[in-house]
């Protein structure tokens, strides 16, 4: 047998407030109503295989598996969870309808109120809801969750894995998000979508009746129908230097919504992307959303709202969300504390790691497609339909990848041509890194274990959407204490910082000069194994200086700026 690996528990700042932060902040600032209750906290769970069995008290919204669930188990093979938890509906909450909404559960759900089935959802990563009005009683309610998660690779899955390590993260189950009632009138809005310009906005509602009122500052808008373009008058537009958010509230009958929206439009023109009509440069890192404390989901929000306002002390102003579809709060603080997102498809389908990884890696990097079912194909479209369609309404989102790296691809131009319909406001990188086919908004390179040496060839814009993944690895402050995961490694924070600079100024900058419209760094925390972040995974520690960090951006910056003004002044 070989040496047992020693890993170590790692506390966040975070984890003082925990549940209660969760349960005191509106899960869905963008639709907030003002009757609603949380029902995050202590949840009794079974393990459910031929009996069900007591596990213990589980704390929702962390996966059983994370520390400050306080259970600290997987599932095993054939085993399934069953969440329960009972609740009193205050006499005054609610004289409507009552929604059920869950942020996302991991990732076959069935849900039961008082005995009765209410509704079933496959998917781990998007947000889903129910009407349990006809299954309520006067006093106490029982709400049951049944949960199944085998891993499926037809199932959408990211970077979870029953064999962990390297590359590859602790796998979670279950309610992972948060998990909510809400009082609705009989009649009520169902949904909004919200399309701004750089000085209108596009407000359209689904359900409800027919005569609305808008209500911006101190002006009033009333429509009819579910449609309204509203002009903004001495328009201020949303950019990471200057988030300004216009904060709204919408009227339908008893139904009132409170939300926002930005100013901010999105395209490409001339080899550029575009921010609000100019050229703009995106700097940014890789973004896995894990946690030492609950995994998937943080002790507390403040675990986002560090990793935004760190991430931006730091000079960067673009957050890449790796391969996960983040709770509904993490896009919320990126619209309001300004860092633009570029948002990763949750990949599904076998990985091979020869032919997804090894073979791009030395330069083989011809497209070509596999054979994947027909079911991991339709579950791939929905959930990032669904996901697309979820997230549409934060301004932050500037930009969705597809396909990672070849990971379960099949059918890229259909997938950009149909992605790009359903969302015109944003770019698609249709294959990040390699196995490119004939369509994309953008062309995308992942570069590794080479020097960075990159020129815009063609009319699209130039992403390097990976590159980096130096290993600083600080011990105290580590997951693993045998095992190191990371492209390079330095052994002291001079070093490391000296490496990240001469990356940027010999490989960064000569590449914008020569067309780059963006780049992101690996990354921007440490990751069990992973030691090739910014932050340690406890976020206790930031590898760089804030003050050299800054400067390196800065060089980015005006390498950029330089070049789109000589480039106006030879037109």
């Amino acid at each position: 047998m070989g040496k047992e690996i020693r890993t170590q528990k790692l506390v966040t700042p975070f984890e003082e407030k925990n549940t209660i932060s969760w349960m005191s902040e509106h899960p869905k600032p963008l639709m907030k109503r003002d009757k609603w209750m949380s029902l995050c906290g202590e949840w009794e769970l079974f393990v459910k295989n031929n009996k069900e069995s007591f596990v213990g008290n589980v704390m929702v919204p962390f996966p059983p598996e994370a520390r400050i669930s306080k259970i600290e188990r997987s599932l095993s093979s054939g085993e399934g969870y069953v969440y329960k938890k009972r609740f009193l509906l205050p006499e005054s909450f609610c004289h409507g309808r009552v929604i059920l909404h869950f942020g996302a559960v991991d990732a076959i759900s069935e849900v039961f109120v008082n005995g009765s089935f209410v509704t079933r959802h496959e998917g781990g990563y998007t947000a889903f809801e129910c009407d349990i009005t006809p299954f309520l009683t006067d006093g106490k309610n029982e709400l049951w969750v049944y949960v199944k998660d085998e891993t499926d690779l037809d199932l959408c899955y990211g970077k979870q894995s029953k064999k962990r390590g390297g590359m590859w993260y602790t796998p979670i189950t279950g309610i992972w998000q948060s998990v909510w009632l809400e009082c609705v009138p009989e009649e009520y809005i169902k949904k909004l979508k919200i399309t701004p310009s750089l000085d209108a906005v596009t407000i359209q509602t689904e359900g409800g009746k027919a005569d609305k009122r808008v209500i911006i500052g101190d002006k009033e808008y009333s429509f009819s129908g579910d449609s309204i373009n509203i002009k903004i008058e001495n328009a201020v537009n949303w950019s990471p230097e200057n988030p300004y958010l216009y904060n709204f509230s919408i009227t339908d009958g008893e139904d009132r919504i409170e939300s926002y929206f930005a100013l901010r439009c999105v395209d490409i023109k001339d080899g550029y992307i575009r921010l609000n009509g100019k050229p703009y440069f995106f700097n940014g890192v890789l973004d896995q959303g894990y946690f030492s404390d609950g995994i998937y989901t943080p002790a507390s929000p403040e675990g986002f709202v560090y990793d935004i306002l760190t991430m931006k002390k730091l000079g960067f102003n673009m957050l890449r969300k790796h391969i996960k579809i983040e709770h509904d709060l993490f896009y919320y603080y990126c619209d309001k504390y300004g860092m633009a997102v570029f948002q990763d498809a949750v990949n599904n389908g076998r990985y091979n790691y020869l032919l997804d990884t090894v073979l791009p890696t030395v330069g083989l990097k011809k497209a070509f497609d596999r054979v994947f079912s027909a079911r991991q194909k339709e579950m791939f479209v929905k959930e990032l339909t669904e996901a697309a369609e979820q997230l549409y309404n934060h301004p932050s989102l500037c930009y969705w990848t597809i396909f990672n790296e070849g990971w379960g691809q099949f059918d890229a131009d259909f997938l950009y041509e149909k992605m790009k319909a359903l969302d015109p406001t944003r770019v698609w990188d249709a294959t990040s890194g390699w196995f490119k086919k004939k369509k994309s908004d953008v062309v995308s390179e992942h570069v590794y274990f080479r020097k960075v040496k990159l020129k815009a060839k063609g009319e699209n814009p130039l992403v390097l959407s990976e590159f980096g993944g130096y290993s600083y690895k600080i011990a105290e402050d580590s997951y693993n204490l045998d095992k190191t995961y990371g492209y390079g490694k330095f052994e002291n924070k001079e070093n490391f910082e000296n490496a990240l600079e001469k990356l940027y100024c010999e490989g960064i900058i000569p590449s914008v000069k020569g067309g780059l419209c963006a780049c992101v760094l690996t990354q921007l925390s440490d990751v069990e194994d992973e030691t090739n972040g910014l932050v340690t995974y406890d976020r206790c520690v930031v590898k760089v200086d804030e003050g050299r960090m800054q400067q390196i951006a800065k060089k980015v910056y005006d390498a950029f700026s330089e070049r789109v003004k000589n480039e106006k002044n030879q037109d």
